[in-house]
């Protein structure tokens, strides 16, 4: 198709335009909503929002009921970028319908319809209502006939009407009539319905009337209920009153609320059902004693016949009506951004789904799509054939059916262009192996499509065998050999001009391992090497790669296990061009090849390289298949290599007992993982509330083989709770234990130990006291554990036998006027439970309670050591068999100033007959006594002596120490000192030398002088 010259410079202004910036047609971010303003509102305006982004940046207007509106005339309308601000709204004049118009350069779009409606709420006539007479017992209705408000909007912004809210007042505002299963308020009509008249009810009703918009509330006029003075009327059917059509549309998700209520006497009762019979889903709800049915979020299943049957003992009625299911247009597919050349053709698809099922129409830039012989609508998608550059801009599907309407917009480019490389240039540099298949790209932007052919060097590419030129552009080169390397260029034209790309086809050798990872079988903690080395083209650059169990190595985050060995040598290289080489083995070499800063000519160049890795400490978590990856630009070959790590077996699992007795247990229990190394045996251990962790346990039979999964735990004991674990064994070590069985309990035994270190004696007069260690709590194997203390008199025959019911008593006293003191009875304790009784222990002689002292220690003496001291003596008591052990003496003491009950005490052992107070103060009188005591207790005290301790020792030190030196001794001189009278007197000196000063406590006297104040050292 031949374009004009208008076409072609517009062509070229698109093209230097798109070359700056990238452009872009309108696209809406915000459009206008339906908008309902009250009238009388204190807000004097309204906004209508729109908002769209393009390049350059659109520009708006608007209509009202499809005319436009001009805001350089009306002043009322201003636009706030686009939002479109109506300055005091009238009812009268801004009603209706708006739409926003965006444009800009590259087309236009316009909005979805928004309707404004203006809520009022007017009062009701002021006219007298006439008395409404009814008999007792009769039905009434009062009408409420509202007044004046805003009318109802079309479909399909029918739930955007103004919703008003009607109730009664009871003679009094604000006295509401409430609602029960015999009166009933439509918010249908606003009718009050009183199914059955009662004298109650005789007063005045008056409609309250709200605007659920505006909150404003009317009242109409009252209206009188009386009764009639003719009878009570008599029982009748129900008469169905408030009813829904026959016919209800509902839309999809909405909420829909039917009213049903009737007249009668006795007061009917409302029931709902389907007509279908079908039951009612959970989310529909009765309200207002079964007169409203409320279905929520209304779905195509909830349509159908629906039925209200009002009933009395009188006969029944019903009311029938069908719901049915509409749904407002909802995208399926959404037009999007095309950009297609000149003279292709476009396939536009746009569908909706909705019910009824939606129609179609499209704008372009605002404007009905005019229709000819080569733009076509069918369906809802737009096909344009042989297109031109007249054909871009904005372009609007619009689904629709009666309930509602929908936008999809996007934008068409149509583009003519010679061949241009820029945006996807051909590749520099493609680099495969011999003897694999590449395809060389040649993809520039054209429109139309460009025509392209391909030259080598300056030799022109023709299709054979090997070599085909693809649909796209691009050249298809099989079974590539060495002589295929070189500079290849594709050259592509249209009408509107010509361009060309190179790229440089090198081929090199396959990369090949020469040393691939073998399957290893380790033990856990071994350190290995799996080997990984190639041999390669060294023209190319390789990496290495491994990965574990599918998973790539990180060599970062695992570093201290996995660690790659081995390196690429570095190598630098040049390899332009291809000449066969002068030699009968007719193989290719590279003639300009630099290899480490030297020309060479090699024939096939090889290189060998490694990227080994090691595994350090190996895990069990480490078994498993590693493959070694070896990548470079046009090639990769793997290895795999399985890696079995063997150790200690994993715990067994599931262990539980099976059976229990008093001192066995049956185990049994499941295999755990062996970690590649058979299980060849087990050991079971136990764990009490009284033992000290786990402990292995003897079984049967003694030595478990990996092979057996079942054992027997013996020599328990009986009534104690055990928990038991089970470790396995292999050649590499033990394995970590199971998880701990279920806690059970041995059964009860009778009692097989008895209680230890049976012993007695003491106690107050008149006792024998036997005391023993008690039995453990895992040695009384039941419960209802106790005691059986037996005991007798030496020499006699006949045992005296108790129960001690308590397991943790460990004594017993038994009293008796007949026990002589210190009398020798043998004793024995032996034990019992629920099961039995055990045995005894062995007998033992134990010694009833002493006799206390009765006589008093004699000749006591005191004298006073210092001013803090005071020793007391006294002589033995005579002692008898009776008193048994004497245990010490107790000397009580206080001061004169003092209360004998009050006075101190000091104890002391055995047969010592004196005893030191200290810690008294000086120079005061102190009394003291002395008592003998046994384990029968004390006896009396002895005579009360007195003693006065000594005044405190001179306070101050001795004045004016001089010296006199000779060459063998040093005489001494000082003042003396003079006690004060609460201090006694001075009697002598001690004189004390150090001879090194640095250590202080190696003082010796040197001399005592009992009155001069000289000393003479020698």
């Amino acid at each position: 198709m031949m374009l004009s010259w208008k076409q072609l410079i517009l062509l070229s202004f698109i093209g230097c335009l798109a070359g700056e910036l990238l452009l872009q047609g309108p696209v809406f971010i915000k459009e206008p909503s339906n908008s309902i303003f009250p009238v009388g509102s204190e807000d004097k305006k309204i906004t209508l929002n729109c908002e769209a982004r393009g390049n350059p940046s659109p520009r708006y207007r608007w209509q009202l009921n499809g005319s436009d509106i001009d805001t350089s005339v009306d002043h009322r309308y201003r636009l706030n970028g686009g939002n479109l601000i109506v300055i005091n709204p009238n009812r009268n004049w801004d009603t209706g319908s708006y739409q926003c118009f965006a444009t800009n350069s590259l087309g236009t779009i316009v909005s979805r319809e928004a309707k404004l409606q203006f809520a009022y709420l007017e009062n009701f006539k002021t006219r007298m209502r006439s008395p409404v007479s009814v008999r007792e017992g009769q039905g009434v209705v009062l009408l409420c006939g509202p007044p004046l408000h805003s009318g109802v909007i079309p479909e399909p912004w029918k739930e955007k009407i103004q919703k008003l809210s009607y109730a009664w007042v009871f003679n009094e505002y604000p006295s509401f009539v409430e609602e029960d299963s015999r009166r009933f308020v439509s918010q249908e009509t606003g009718h009050l319905y009183i199914a059955k008249v009662e004298p109650s009810d005789v007063g005045n009703y008056t409609c309250v009337v709200t605007s659920t918009v505006t909150n404003a509330r009317v009242l109409g006029s009252p209206t009188p209920l009386v009764l009639r003075a003719d009878g009570v009327m008599g029982e009748y059917e129900p008469k169905i009153e408030v009813q829904f059509p026959e016919t209800l549309p509902a839309a999809k998700g909405s909420t829909v609320k039917l009213e049903c209520f009737a007249l009668g006497n006795p007061v009917p009762q409302i029931n709902w059902k389907r007509s279908d019979g079908m039951p009612f889903p959970n989310k529909i709800k009765l309200r207002k004693f079964s007169a409203v049915l409320e279905i929520p979020n209304f779905q195509q299943e909830d349509a159908g016949s629906y039925e209200c049957i009002a009933e009395n003992s009188r006969g029944k009625n019903v009311a029938r009506g069908r719901l049915t299911y509409y749904a407002k247009p909802h995208w399926v597919h959404l037009i999007k951004d095309v950009e297609i050349a000149v003279e292709d053709n476009l396939y536009w698809e746009c569908r909706a789904t909705g019910k009824p099922k939606p129609s179609y129409r499209w704008l372009k830039n605002g404007e009905a799509l005019v229709l000819e012989e080569r733009i076509q609508i069918e369906n809802g998608a737009l096909t344009i054939s042989n297109l031109n550059v007249s054909d871009s801009g904005m372009f609007q599907c619009i689904a629709e059916n009666k309930h509602g309407l929908i936008y999809s917009s996007a934008e068409l480019k149509v583009v003519a262009s010679a061949p241009d490389f820029s945006r996807n240039p051909m590749k520099k540099l493609v680099q495969v192996q011999v003897g694999s298949l590449v395809n060389l790209d040649c993809k520039p932007r054209a429109s139309p499509r460009a025509l392209s052919f391909w030259t080598k060097g300056d030799m022109m590419v023709q299709e054979h065998a090997r070599i085909s030129f693809l649909n796209d552009g691009g050249l298809k080169i099989m079974n590539v050999t060495k002589a295929d390397g070189g500079i290849y260029t594709c050259t592509a034209e249209n009408q509107f001009g010509k361009a060309n790309g190179t790229t440089h086809l090198v081929v090199t050798e396959p990369t090949r391992i020469i040393l691939a990872p073998s399957n290893m079988d380790v033990s856990v903690g071994e350190s290995v090497i799996l080997p990984c080395q190639v041999q390669h083209d060294p023209l190319l650059d390789i990496m290495f790669t491994w990965y574990f169990n599918g998973a790539l190595t990180d060599f970062k985050k695992d570093g201290s296990h996995f660690e790659k060995v081995g390196g690429v040598p570095q190598t630098k290289q040049i390899c332009i061009s291809m000449v066969r080489c002068e030699q009968s083995t007719g193989e290719w070499f590279s003639v300009a090849q630099k290899f480490r800063g030297a020309s060479v000519c090699s024939m096939n160049p090889r290189q060998s390289s490694s990227g080994d890795l090691m595994i350090r400490n190996i895990q069990l978590k480490h078994s498993g298949k590693y493959v070694c990856m070896v990548q470079s630009g046009v090639d990769s070959v793997s290895s795999a290599a399985e890696l079995i790590v063997r150790g200690s077996p994993g715990p067994p699992e599931n262990v539980k007992v099976d059976e229990i007795t008093d001192t066995t247990a049956q185990l049994s229990w499941k295999e755990g993982a062996d970690n590649h190394s058979p299980v060849i045996s087990y050991a079971i251990q136990a764990r009490t509330p009284f033992s000290v962790g786990w402990q292995t346990v003897t079984t049967v039979p003694e030595a478990i083989d990996g092979m057996t999964h079942t054992a027997t735990v013996v020599e328990l004991n009986p009534w104690v709770e055990y928990e038991f674990r089970v470790v396995a064994s292999n050649k590499i070590g033990g394995g970590e234990p199971s998880l701990p069985s279920e806690k059970v309990r041995t059964e009860e035994a009778v009692p097989e130990v008895p209680p230890s270190e049976v012993s007695g004696g003491g106690g107050s007069r008149s006792e024998l006291v036997i005391t023993w260690d008690p039995v453990p709590e895992e040695l009384q194997n039941g419960g209802g554990f106790g005691y059986v203390v037996a005991f007798r008199p030496l020499g006699v025959t006949t045992w005296i036998q108790t129960v001690v019911t308590s397991p943790d008593s460990p004594r017993y006293v038994f009293r008796n006027e007949s026990i002589m003191p210190f009398s020798p009875y043998e004793v024995k304790v032996g034990v019992y439970n629920n099961k039995g009784e055990g045995p005894f222990s062995p007998v033992t002689t134990v010694f009833s309670a002493e006799e206390e002292p009765t006589v008093a220690p004699s000749q006591i003496s005191a004298h006073s050591l210092s001013s803090s001291e005071i020793e007391v003596s006294w002589n033995t008591i005579p002692w008898k068999l009776s008193n048994g052990h004497l245990l010490g003496y107790e000397v009580r003491y206080w001061n004169n100033g003092g209360e004998e009950e009050s006075s101190s005490k000091v104890k002391v052992a055995g047969n010592q007959t004196s005893a030191t107070l200290r810690g008294l103060k000086s120079n005061l009188e102190y009394y003291t006594a002395v008592r003998a005591y046994n384990s029968a207790g004390t006896g009396p005290f002895s005579a009360t002596v007195n003693v006065t301790t000594k005044k405190t020792p001179p306070s101050q030190p001795p004045g004016n120490v001089v010296w006199n030196t000779t060459d063998t001794k040093v005489l001494l001189n000082w003042e003396q000192v003079k006690a004060m009278e609460n201090e006694s007197e001075v009697t002598g000196y001690k004189v004390w030398m150090q001879e090194d000063p640095l250590q202080p406590s190696q003082m010796s006297t040197l001399c005592q002088v009992i009155y001069p104040s000289f000393c003479s050292l020698l």
